[in-house]
């Protein structure tokens, strides 16, 4: 049963902290304890599926593809483990970063709400229940998003929900039309009985508008806007929270629908995805660049490293679709940017929260985010620049640390698949990506601080002081970084069983549907 208990527990305690309503300090502490557990549950789930194989829960006892199946493969525990630590991070931070006034107003409900259903996404059986925790999601984010009132958190959350209700409206059209072909929502029968289709035209309609909603939900391009028009406004606690895990939500529908569902279809979709990942890394490290807000920065920056998290499927599907014409060294290839994207995909939401947090930290401190408002941190809060500059680094990936590893994997697959312009586009934006944060780390950081008005001491911090319950989990999550820099070996092998599994829909489809595997058999070249 360790599946139920990371949806089961938060939406257990978001109900008792609605009964506690008004009562902060015990919501908090509620909070933090839940997501202790949690994480302690998805670590043993990890554990429990690399050691025994792929977990299925048949919910009320009701058989696939009857009834509800959760599914926790090693994508999908590894995910879930993630969102349990970024989740245990944000419970910590809001401590000390959340105001009476939304602490008081269902903050952390919300917060418990939206982990659960992050958690439920990853670990649906079946696309309508993903359908489902999708919904709770938005509406859970979008109440976060609103709360306090603001104008500019109102102007945002209208963007925010205006583009995922989209997303919501085609991922609904999608399901009516695969079902009306089908018959089936299971995830791991309707891999079966897509293959029957004779026609593979069919799978490309059915499967369009399904992979155009999953990438709203990413912030691919050119569907991204919602994301930098949003994530700014929130709180800091909520915009971490944010940064971490929703757009991965949406990466990861992309990833299981494109290996499990689509596999008649790897080469169109592969071009495609190929195409949109380089476009997305483009598009998000310039607009960053041109940024002058530090959180604004960071928002366009999650854009960009979406497409590192895409380039390794498209490198993989594009190989792997040549069946028997790839050779060793190209199916070589294909495994290795397939980990990289899941290596990528661990390393970017540890960093991105942390960084996210960090930017809290700097408004709390002087105000403001803008970047020619700050200045002097390295002088006044010289750990507080120490750990801006390993996150910052990591996420350039500069050598060891955890970004520089992903990033290693996924040119060397590239470079071996041929793939040779993707590859290219991937370390030009490294560079720039590189350049934006020697941006935040000269104005905000290293320069003096800007002339302030009289009576108040040149880079003085404001009345907001830095909490300890705000520096731990910041200083937490760089020292993972750096651990998963320095001793990525672990990670990787995690990564490598990972990427595995999901070049081989067999091992999903007969975990679900034991001996109903003889329709796919493992694609030509999947390792």
């Amino acid at each position: 049963m360790l599946p139920t208990i990371p949806i089961l527990l938060p939406m257990l305690t978001a109900a008792l902290c609605v009964a506690m309503w008004g009562r902060a300090r015990i919501q908090a502490a509620l909070s933090v304890a839940t997501t202790v557990a949690v994480a302690g549950c998805a670590v043993a789930l990890v554990r429990t599926v690399r050691s025994e194989g792929v977990q299925v829960v048949e919910v009320g006892g009701w058989a696939a593809p009857f009834g509800i199946t959760l599914v926790a493969d090693l994508f999908a525990a590894l995910m879930v483990m993630l969102t349990s630590i970024v989740g245990l991070a944000v419970s910590v931070y809001s401590i000390g970063a959340t105001d009476a006034r939304r602490a008081a107003n269902g903050h952390t409900p919300l917060t418990l709400c939206l982990l659960a259903a992050v958690s439920g996404a990853f670990l649906s059986g079946d696309l309508f229940n993903l359908y489902v925790w999708f919904e709770l999601m938005l509406l859970s984010s979008f109440v976060l998003l609103t709360l306090g009132g603001e104008r500019a958190q109102i102007e945002g959350a209208i963007k925010y929900v205006t583009l995922n209700l989209l997303s919501s409206v085609l991922f609904l059209a999608a399901i009516g039309l695969i079902y009306a072909t089908t018959g089936t929502l299971n995830m791991a029968h309707l891999a079966l009985r897509l293959d029957e289709l004779e026609d593979p035209a069919l799978t490309t309609v059915l499967g369009a508008p399904l992979l155009v909603a999953f990438g709203i939900k990413a912030a691919v391009f050119p569907v991204f806007f919602w994301l930098p028009a949003s994530y700014h406004t929130p709180p800091p606690a909520v915009s971490a929270l944010f940064a971490g895990l929703l757009t991965k939500v949406g990466v990861y529908s992309i990833v299981r629908s494109a290996t499990l569902l689509f596999d008649q279809e790897w080469a169109l979709v592969a071009d495609a995805v190929l195409l949109v990942a380089g476009l997305t890394m483009v598009s998000g490290v310039l607009a960053a660049v041109a940024q002058n807000d530090m959180r604004r920065i960071l928002s366009f920056h999650i854009i960009s490293q979406i497409g590192y998290m895409l380039m390794g499927l498209g490198i993989a599907l594009k190989i792997l679709s040549a069946g028997d014409g790839a050779d060793e060294a190209l199916r070589r290839g294909a495994f290795i940017a397939m980990t990289g994207s899941v290596f990528y995909i661990v390393h970017h939401i540890v960093v991105k929260t942390n960084l996210f947090l960090i930017s809290g930290v700097v408004l709390g401190v002087r105000g403001t985010s803008e970047l020619k408002n700050l200045g002097g941190l390295l002088r006044t809060h010289p750990g507080l620049a120490g750990l801006f500059l390993v996150s910052a680094l990591s996420l350039a990936g500069i050598p060891v640390l955890s970004g520089f590893w992903a990033k290693l994997a996924l040119v060397r697959g590239g470079l071996e698949a041929g793939t040779h312009a993707i590859v290219g586009v991937s370390l030009a934006v490294s560079l720039l990506t590189l350049l934006s944060m020697t941006k935040i780390w000269s104005e905000a950081f290293w320069r003096d601080p800007p002339p302030s008005p009289p009576g108040e001491t040149a880079g003085a911090a404001r009345p907001g002081k830095v909490k300890l319950t705000m520096v731990v989990p910041i200083v937490i999550l760089a020292t993972l970084s750096v651990m998963i820099g320095l001793g990525s070996a672990p990670v990787f092998s995690l990564a490598q069983e990972t990427a595995a599994q999901l070049l081989d829909s067999s091992t999903y489809v007969e975990a679900v549907l034991p001996g109903s595997t003889e329709g796919v058999a493992a694609p030509e070249g999947a390792p």
